[in-house]
């Protein structure tokens, strides 16, 4: 057990927190940083269940952090693979529109993606889309070069590696149980005493309750969704060559199912959005009673429901049964059959949900007396997360009035 006094405690080892962390003691040579995230290995939830895109910026409504963040942080994502040596490639992206209801809703994603200045998006009809997807099956697509793939747990621990090679500390099986007000900040730990001046919280699945520990009411609660994968058996690998996507419905944040390459060489199908039972639910059977009462205990998780509950018996069904989730990827990619499903992964989407019933869709950042919450980090967290550790470091140079960073 070791006890530290620190002047900035960020609570998360994921690839924002520690890309904030990163971005402090490279740029404050003098504050004394901590991580502290609560499993054995860094980048253990959200980031290590991350699908591996390299978003460029098309879905976001223009204006919003989503495309600000995404936009400023894709090409400061590629400099670092370049630099670090970390692999990467640009596979390029389509989103299929499989029927004319869909067309009016992909032209406005070409709109939104020009907008936010996105390069090379072109339009196509089928022809162009079978010599970019041979089986993929559509009417019209927009087409995205750019669209990438990646290793999110390589780049965040580069992060981490250059957070110590500038003297910030990380700390692993460093789970915080509570933090008090004296004189500063304390945070007990699994692995001792923490006395820090001020706390970024980037706890992710558990951000509420990080806040709600230093007596913040937040407006939001983090409801746990899973996303659950099939993975394309290897002799069926020449049916996907890069990213396919549906056009998606913009009156639910999550955006279908799709087909992914990953970097390591895998094609992933999935995942669907069915309400997870415990916060790291990452199986069916996985159930948390704790997490359960706060879910079914928050007015805005049954508001929720009430707006979306025909979507939400799509996703069960879906989940449930395989030949429902292999007609939707059909939709995209007519040869796939039954045969060429293996089970895949799964992640937890840490999905902020206001008092309303609202499900947030941009990012929700919340600063209070020495302290800022990072509330909801949707995708493109990954891909923009050297661009938000710059933003969310800037907020703290600010807020916490730290020394005048170097040049």
């Amino acid at each position: 057990m070791a006890d530290g006094k620190y002047d900035v405690a960020i609570v998360g080892g994921g690839i924002i927190g520690l890309s904030t962390a990163r971005t402090l003691a490279m740029k404050h040579p003098g504050v004394k940083t901590v991580v502290l995230e609560k499993e054995d290995v860094l980048a253990a939830h959200q980031t290590g269940h991350n699908s591996g895109v390299i978003h460029s910026g098309i879905y976001y409504r223009p204006g919003s952090q989503k495309a600000q963040f995404c936009v400023a942080g894709v090409n400061k994502l590629i400099e670092y693979c370049d630099e670090k040596g970390i692999p990467y490639e640009r596979c390029g992206k389509v989103i299929v529109a499989t029927d004319e209801s869909e067309l009016g809703r992909l032209d406005d994603l070409h709109e939104r993606g020009t907008a936010n200045g996105v390069q090379g998006l072109e339009v196509i009809g089928p022809e162009r889309l079978k010599e970019i997807e041979p089986y993929s099956a559509g009417i019209k697509a927009l087409y995205a070069p750019g669209t990438g793939i990646v290793d999110f747990t390589a780049v965040a621990n580069a992060y981490a590696a250059d957070l110590k090679e500038h003297g910030g500390e990380i700390r692993t099986g460093s789970r915080v149980n509570s933090i008090t007000k004296r004189d500063g900040l304390h945070l007990e730990t699994e692995t001792g005493h923490v006395e820090a001046k001020h706390i970024i919280n980037c706890a992710g699945l558990h951000c509420d309750r990080v806040a709600s520990m230093l007596g913040v009411a937040p407006n939001v609660r983090i409801i746990p969704f899973r996303g659950e994968y099939y993975v394309i058996r290897p002799e069926s690998h020449h049916l996907v060559k890069g990213l396919i996507y549906p056009v998606p419905n913009p009156r639910f944040p999550f955006l279908g199912v799709h087909f992914t390459r990953t970097i390591s060489g895998m094609v992933e199908a999935g995942p669907n959005a069915v309400l997870a039972m415990s916060r790291e639910g990452y199986r069916f059977g996985n159930i948390s009673l704790g997490d359960v009462a706060s879910t079914f205990s928050f007015g805005g998780f049954w508001t929720m429901t009430m707006k979306h509950w025909k979507t939400g018996i799509g996703e069960i069904h879906r989940s449930m049964l395989k030949s429902v989730f292999l007609k939707d990827l059909q939709r995209l990619l007519p040869e796939v059959k039954s045969r060429d499903l293996a089970p895949g992964g799964s992640g937890v989407r840490a999905q902020a949900v206001d008092k309303t019933g609202r499900l947030l869709d941009d990012f929700y950042i919340e600063e209070t007396e020495g302290a800022i919450h990072v509330l909801n980090a949707p995708s493109p967290g990954a891909t923009s997360s050297l661009a938000i550790g710059e933003y969310i470091a800037g907020l703290a140079e600010k807020s916490f009035e730290l020394k005048p960073a170097v040049a």
